[in-house]
């Protein structure tokens, strides 16, 4: 077994590829239960948190000599799920073009405005554009720390349009003022403080 320390930009997807292995067999490996435990989504680590990749299994397959086979290479594709919101309400069936390391892809946001999508599982960024390219984002994936951070806090926050600062890790009054915000809009109680409510509301706006 191999102890994979997770750098900054690498997910669960494209660390099981770089082992040739599915992220569910490392992700419900027992050696990997505690980590499981505190980080609960598969797709939010931390860099500096440490996973035990488990040895992968040789599988024979008995072929004829002298002929061409194929054989085709199994795998769990990473999938992109982001929220397209406008003064808080669904940008239902905007249609968009998703640009990811190379590749383009395109499609349409469903009536909630979610755009779901399958990327490669080692993609890094990502461009985004809507109304024939007068609106575009940038895209960083892989780089969502988790919601228990300060840094996770804020760097969600910045993507719901309500923190301008950086994710600096620093609990100060322009994180709390728009943790505030986020608070109020969601109907909780607006402290600025980040209690279980809070955590898992911004928690379930960054499910896959």
């Amino acid at each position: 077994m191999v102890d994979h320390t997770v750098g900054q930009g690498e997910c669960l997807a494209s660390i099981a590829r770089q082992y040739g292995l599915f992220w569910q067999t490392i992700w419900n490996d027992p050696a990997n239960a505690e980590l499981k435990r505190r980080r609960r989504n598969p797709n939010v680590l931390k860099p500096g948190d440490v996973l035990r990749i488990p040895e992968s299994s040789l599988k024979w397959v008995s072929c004829a000599t002298e002929q061409r086979h194929r054989f085709l290479a199994r795998g769990t594709p990473a999938r992109l799920r982001v929220r397209l919101l406008r003064n808080n309400e669904p940008r239902a069936h905007v249609p968009y073009t998703l640009s990811i390391d190379g590749r383009t892809f395109t499609g349409t946001t469903d009536g909630e405005g979610w755009l779901t999508q399958s990327i490669p599982n080692d993609a890094q960024r990502g461009r985004l554009s809507l109304d024939n390219g007068c609106e575009v984002r940038n895209l960083v994936l892989g780089h969502l720390d988790p919601v228990d951070d300060i840094a996770g806090l804020q760097q969600r926050l910045s993507n719901l349009g309500l923190y301008g600062g950086p994710a600096d890790g620093i609990l100060g009054p322009e994180t709390e003022a728009a943790l505030a915000l986020f608070q109020s809009g969601c109907g909780l109680e607006a402290t600025g403080r980040l209690d279980d409510a809070t955590r898992d509301a911004l928690a379930d706006g960054y499910k896959s």
